[in-house]
């Protein structure tokens, strides 16, 4: 099992740079599991994209159904007051936003607080770093 964040998320549902080393990922390890609003942030950037002309309707709509269905297969870490509290001091040690932290808290969370039995998928430079601070292996 492998924590996602929505940023790598997003590059098994459109053509990116990282597309086939995330979905090499997801082959060798399929049990995927991210924050409850990983859904929300990836429909986000597929309709940012979608506004920004690099998807056009079509393929807005294949991604958002691809979405979907990877959605149904992953464990969700759900809002819970110990997420909170984590994020809240993720977020005066890491140069973190608030949706970072809290991709960060439930990383934690699903790791027992034990970093180093879990490692995290993301493309962000910014969680990468905290995710390594925290003692997280980032892929």
């Amino acid at each position: 099992m492998r924590y996602w964040d929505s940023s790598a998320l997003v590059a098994l549902l459109v053509a990116e740079p990282e597309s086939a080393r995330r979905f090499e990922l997801l082959q060798q390890d399929p049990s995927v599991v991210t924050w409850w609003g990983s859904q929300i942030e990836c429909a986000s950037a597929l309709n940012r994209l979608h506004r920004e002309g690099a998807l056009d309707a079509r393929q807005l709509d294949q991604s958002l159904d691809q979405l979907r269905l990877l959605a149904a297969t992953w464990l969700e870490i759900r809002p819970m007051q110990r997420v909170r509290n984590r994020a809240m001091r993720l977020l005066r040690v890491h140069r973190l936003r608030g949706a970072d932290a809290v991709q960060l808290a439930a990383a934690l969370t699903a790791s027992r607080e034990d970093p180093a039995t879990l490692d995290i998928v993301c493309s962000d430079s910014r969680l990468s770093e905290a995710a390594r601070r925290e003692g997280f292996a980032v892929l």
